[in-house]
C-alpha cells in the first residue's frame, strides 16, 4: 500500500490510538509495523483474531500481560557470548513467567469459548520453567544477586559484612573519644572511594596519619582514612573484589542458560508481541465502539452509520453509503465545508482499517471489501518548490493512479477537475470518470461542476449524491444523500441574509431555463426525499416496537413453557414417590399377614381390619386441580354440629361434635376428638336437618351407628379418664353394629390402663364377659370383650 495514501487518509493516527492500548513495548512495536493487506484470507485471519480478543475482554475483562518485556536484545547478546546483567536476567525470568501465565489464561478461556487463533499463538510459547527457576534462585525482585546464589558468595558476603562492621566500629570509637571530637568537623563516619573515613578539620590533618581521600568545597574539611583502619579497609576492598568476581561468575552461568534456550525465548517474544498486538486491536475496538465488519472480495461496500474514527463520537455525523452493487461510481456535489471530503476519507479509512484486521466504527452488519489497493487524491497539494499549481499537483497524482490502478481498486477523488477553467475542468472530469468507470474500479468523487450531475443522471452504474444543506439555518448537516444531486443554494441563502428581492429576481433571470428546470427538479426530489425519510423513520419506530413486543412475548412464552415443564417434572416425581411409598406399605402389610398366618395358622378379623385400614392409608393422595363440580364451601359461620367436614390442613374427614366458639369447633376424627379452626374446615355433607317443632320442655337424642364402626379400639398413649369415655362410645357403636366381640388395645405398660378398663367393662350394660387376649391376639396388651 502506497505510504502517501496512508498519510492522506490519516492512517498513522489510527495506529497511534491503537498503540496506546498495547500493554508492552513488544505490542507497540508490532502496532507501528501494521499495514493493510490485499490478501482476502489474510484479512479474514486478522479479523478473526481481533474478534476472539474482543470476546476474551468481554468475558474475562482482559488478558494478563504483566511482567512481559522486550528481551530480544538481551537474548541476542547472550547468544553471541556477552554477559547479561542482573536486571536483564530478571526481565528474562519475568517474561518466561508472564508468557506461561498468559498461556494458561487463554487455555482456560478456550474451555468456555473457542479461540482457535489465539490458542494457536499460545502453542508457540515454550514453558522454560527450569530456566526461570534457576534465574529467580539467584536474583531477587530488586534485580540483585542474592547471597544464596552460591556458597562462595554467601561466605564472601558474610566475611565482608564482618570486616565492614570492624572498620566502622573502630572509627566510631575514635569519633566518641573527647580528645578527638574537637579535631572533627562532624562526629560521624562516612565513605569516600568505598573506604570508611572521618571528616577532620584542616588544621588537624597531621594528627591522624593515614590517607586523605577527599575534601569539602571550601577546603576546611578533609576526609581522612586514619592509619588505624587502613588494613581493615584494605580487607573490605579485597572482599568486594572477590564478591564482584563471584557475581560475574554467577551471571555468566545464568547467561549460558539463557543462550541455550535463545531460540525458544525469541519464539516466545514473537508470539507474545502478536498476542499483545491483537489485544491492542481489541482495546481500540472497545474505545471506538467499533464492530466486526462483514468482508467480501467482490468490490461491495455497505457502511451503516459509519463514523470517522478521529472525530469525537458526540459530534460526528454518521455516514450511510452503499457502493458496488447497483452502481460502482458515486459523484458527490455540494457546497464547500459541507462534509464531502470527510465522507471521502471515512470511506477510505474504514476500508483501510478493515484490511488491517481492525474493527470499524459502524453499526453491526456493515460490509467492506478487501481491495488490492486504495488510491486517493484529496486536498490541495500545490508545491512552490516544484513549481506545481493546484491543478498540476492534482493531475500528477491522478496520472500516477491511472498508471497503477486495477479493476479491484478503490479510487477516491476530491474536487475532480478543480483549479482550471470550469468548462475544460468539467470535460476533463467526465473523461477521467468514464475511463476509470470502464476499468471496473469502485469510485467516489466530489465536484462542484453541475455538468457532472447530468453525466451521472443518465449513465448506468453511476449515481449522484450530495451533502445535505439546511437553508433555514444556513448551515450544512454533513449528511450524505445518495441518489439526490446537489443543488445551488446561493439564491436561498442570499434571500435569507436580506439581499433585495429585486436583485435576486434579476439574478434568477440570468440563469438559463434549462438550469432552472434542473434546480426545480432537484428541489422536488429533495422534498420527496424528506417526506420519505420521515415516513421511513416512523415505520422503523413501529418496527422496533413490534420487534420489542415480539421478543417480550417469546420470552414470556419460554418462561411459561419452562415453568410448565418444571411443574410436570415435580408432579411426576411426587407421583413416583407416592406410588413407591404405597408399594412399600402394601409389601409390609402383606409380609405381616403372612407372618401372622405362619405363627397362628389363621388371621383374625381384627388383623384383617387393621390391614385394610393400613392399606387405605397407604393410598397416595396427590393434589388435584379443583373441579368445577366440587361442592361449594360453606361459610364457616354456617357450619353446624353433625356436619361431615374435611380438615384441609390434615386432609382427613370427620364430624363436627360441637361448635366451641366463633372460630373453633370440636371435630371427631376417627377415635380422636380435636379442636380445629373453622377456617380449616370444608363441608363435605351437611347434617340431616329435622323439622323445627314448637318449644318443648324435654328433648330426646337417638344415637345412630357410625358407618365407619370398627371392631377394635386402640387406646395406647391415652390417660384412663379419656380412655373410659372412648370405651363407652366404642361399646355403644359396636353394640348397635351387632358385633359379637370387640378388641380394646391398651398396651402392657404399668397395667393401670388395663385394670381401669377391665373394671369399667365388668359393670358395663352391653358387656357379657371379657378376657385377656390370646397370644396371637396381642396377649396382655389387649382385652377382648364379648357383647350381649
Amino acid at each position: 500500500m502506497n505510504t502517501k495514501i496512508l498519510k492522506t487518509l490519516d492512517y498513522s493516527s489510527i495506529l497511534n490510538k491503537c498503540a496506546h492500548h498495547a500493554a508492552t513495548g513488544l505490542g507497540k512495536e508490532r502496532v507501528e509495523q501494521l499495514l493493510p493487506s490485499g490478501d482476502f484470507e489474510e484479512v479474514k485471519r486478522r479479523l478473526k483474531a481481533t474478534d476472539e480478543a474482543v470476546n476474551v475482554n468481554r468475558l474475562k475483562g482482559g488478558a494478563p500481560f504483566g511482567g512481559i518485556r522486550d528481551i530480544k536484545t538481551a537474548v541476542h547478546r547472550a547468544r553471541i557470548g556477552g554477559m547479561l546483567n542482573p536486571a536483564e536476567l530478571f526481565d528474562v525470568a519475568n517474561t518466561i513467567f508472564g508468557g506461561r501465565r498468559l498461556k494458561r489464561f487463554l487455555h482456560d478461556v478456550h474451555e468456555d469459548y473457542a479461540i482457535e487463533s489465539l490458542l494457536f499463538l499460545t502453542e508457540q510459547i515454550a514453558e522454560l520453567k527450569t530456566t526461570e527457576d534457576k534465574i529467580k534462585l539467584c536474583i531477587d525482585d530488586n534485580a540483585q544477586v542474592v547471597d544464596s546464589a552460591s556458597p562462595e558468595l554467601a561466605r564472601i558476603r558474610q566475611e565482608l559484612r564482618t570486616s565492614e562492621t570492624r572498620a566502622r566500629d573502630r572509627l566510631e570509637q575514635m569519633v566518641r573519644t573527647p580528645s578527638i571530637q574537637k579535631m572533627l568537623q562532624d562526629n560521624l563516619v562516612t565513605i569516600r572511594n568505598d573506604r570508611y573515613v572521618i571528616p577532620v578539620k584542616q588544621e588537624y590533618r597531621g594528627h591522624f596519619g593515614g590517607m586523605i581521600h577527599d575534601q569539602s568545597a571550601s577546603g576546611a574539611t578533609l576526609f581522612i582514612e586514619p592509619e588505624a583502619v587502613v588494613q581493615l579497609n584494605n580487607r573490605v576492598r579485597e572482599l568486594k573484589l572477590k564478591e564482584e568476581t563471584e557475581i560475574e561468575k554467577i551471571l555468566r552461568m545464568l547467561t549460558v542458560l539463557v543462550a541455550e534456550v535463545a531460540d525458544e525465548l525469541l519464539g516466545n517474544v514473537d508470539a507474545l508481541s502478536e498476542l499483545d498486538f491483537t489485544f491492542a486491536k481489541a482495546g481500540l475496538a472497545h474505545d471506538m465502539k467499533a464492530t466486526l465488519p462483514i468482508l467480501n472480495d467482490r468490490g461491495f461496500i455497505k457502511i451503516k452509520r459509519g463514523r470517522h474514527p478521529l472525530i469525537p463520537i458526540e459530534s460526528v455525523v454518521p455516514l450511510d453509503i452503499e457502493l458496488g452493487n447497483r452502481y460502482t461510481t458515486i459523484i458527490v456535489t455540494g457546497p464547500n465545508t459541507g462534509g464531502k471530503t470527510v465522507s471521502l476519507k471515512t470511506i477510505g479509512l474504514l476500508s483501510l482499517m478493515a484490511m488491517s484486521g481492525l474493527f470499524v466504527p459502524a453499526e453491526e452488519g456493515s460490509q467492506l471489501c478487501v481491495f488490492d489497493a486504495i488510491y486517493a487524491d484529496i486536498g490541495d497539494e500545490q508545491s512552490i518548490e516544484q513549481s506545481l499549481s493546484t491543478f498540476s499537483s492534482h493531475m500528477t497524482n491522478i496520472i500516477r493512479i491511472l498508471r497503477e490502478m486495477t479493476p479491484k481498486s478503490l479510487v477516491l477523488l476530491d474536487e475532480l477537475g478543480a483549479g482550471t477553467d470550469p468548462a475544460e475542468g468539467s470535460a476533463l472530469a467526465i473523461s477521467l470518470l468514464e475511463y476509470i468507470h470502464k476499468m471496473g474500479c469502485r469510485i467516489v468523487a466530489t465536484t462542484h461542476y453541475s455538468e457532472l450531475k447530468a453525466y451521472a443522471f443518465d449513465r448506468q452504474g453511476i449515481i449522484n449524491a450530495s451533502m445535505e444543506f439546511d437553508v433555514q439555518t444556513l448551515s450544512p448537516t454533513y449528511r450524505l444523500l445518495v441518489g439526490v444531486p446537489g443543488r445551488s443554494n446561493a439564491f436561498a441563502i442570499a434571500e435569507r441574509l436580506g439581499l433585495a428581492k429585486s436583485i435576486i429576481d434579476h439574478a434568477r433571470g440570468q440563469v438559463g431555463e434549462e438550469d432552472q428546470r434542473v434546480e426545480s427538479m432537484i428541489a422536488t426530489l429533495e422534498e420527496n426525499r424528506l417526506t420519505a425519510e420521515a415516513e421511513r423513520q416512523t415505520a422503523e419506530q413501529l418496527r422496533r416496537e413490534v420487534e420489542s413486543l415480539r421478543v417480550k412475548l417469546e420470552a414470556q412464552q419460554q418462561r411459561f413453557e419452562e415453568q410448565r415443564d418444571r411443574l410436570f417434572e415435580k408432579a411426576e416425581r411426587e407421583a413416583q414417590d407416592a406410588v413407591a411409598k404405597a408399594r412399600r406399605e402394601a409389601d409390609e402389610i402383606i409380609a405381616d399377614l403372612r407372618r401372622m398366618q405362619r405363627e397362628a395358622n389363621e388371621v383374625k378379623d381384627h388383623h384383617l381390619s387393621d390391614a385394610k385400614r393400613r392399606l387405605d392409608q397407604a393410598v397416595p393422595e396427590l393434589r388435584k386441580k379443583k373441579a368445577g363440580s366440587q361442592p361449594a364451601k360453606r361459610n364457616p359461620d354456617k357450619l353446624e354440629a353433625g356436619d361431615e367436614v374435611l380438615v384441609t390442613n390434615l386432609r382427613q374427614k370427620g364430624h363436627i361434635v360441637e361448635i366451641v366458639s366463633d372460630t373453633e369447633a370440636m371435630v371427631q376424627l376417627g377415635i380422636m376428638k380435636m379442636k380445629v379452626q373453622l377456617a380449616d374446615l370444608e363441608l363435605v355433607k351437611a347434617a340431616a336437618s329435622a323439622p323445627k317443632k314448637p318449644q318443648q320442655t324435654a328433648a330426646s337424642l337417638k344415637r345412630t351407628r357410625d358407618e365407619n364402626a370398627r371392631m377394635e379400639l386402640d387406646l395406647r398413649g391415652s390417660n384412663l379418664e379419656d380412655s373410659l369415655i372412648e370405651v363407652d362410645r366404642f361399646l355403644d357403636e359396636s353394640y348397635l353394629a351387632n358385633f359379637g366381640q370387640v378388641y380394646i388395645i391398651h398396651g402392657k405398660g404399668t397395667g393401670i390402663l388395663r385394670t381401669g378398663i377391665q373394671e369399667f367393662l365388668r359393670k358395663h350394660k352391653h358387656v357379657k364377659s371379657y378376657r385377656i387376649g390370646n397370644y396371637n391376639e396381642g396377649g396382655t396388651g389387649v382385652t377382648v370383650a364379648e357383647l350381649k
